[in-house]
């Protein structure tokens, strides 16, 4: 069974950096993708980034490029999503997720594409 957990958000004020982690598990093939997705308070569910372990390729939202950077640590099943310079329109609660297929060479930021789900953390940017 596929496990995703997700943690590292909290508090943090404008400008501020936070690392979000995502532990994934029960996976049966280490070409898995996992992207990360937000939803802020009244807002639709959005996409932030994946990565695609096969071959590395990442995919980034408008609104995070050159702010956010995804990453993996194949030894720990674990990707990373750092957030620098944060902003207020940041806040949400974050999720990563999982597509059912494995060995995707590309991975996207649309929500329909994944099907397993972790928890949320929240990230709350002060202004």
């Amino acid at each position: 069974e596929v496990q995703l957990q997700a943690s590292g958000g909290g508090l943090v004020q404008a400008g501020g950096s936070l690392r979000l982690s995502c532990a994934a598990s029960g996976f049966t093939s280490a070409d898995y993708t996992i992207g990360w997705f937000r939803q802020a308070p009244g807002k639709e569910r959005e996409g932030v980034s994946c990565i695609s372990k096969r071959d590395g390729d990442t995919s980034y939202a408008d609104s995070v490029k050159g702010r956010f950077t995804i990453s993996s640590d194949n030894a720990k099943n674990t990707v990373y999503l750092q957030m620098n310079s944060l902003k207020p329109e940041d806040t949400a609660v974050y999720y990563c997720a999982a597509p059912a297929s494995y060995g995707l060479e590309y991975c996207t930021v649309f929500q329909y594409d994944y099907d397993y789900w972790g928890q949320g953390t929240l990230v709350t940017v002060s202004s």
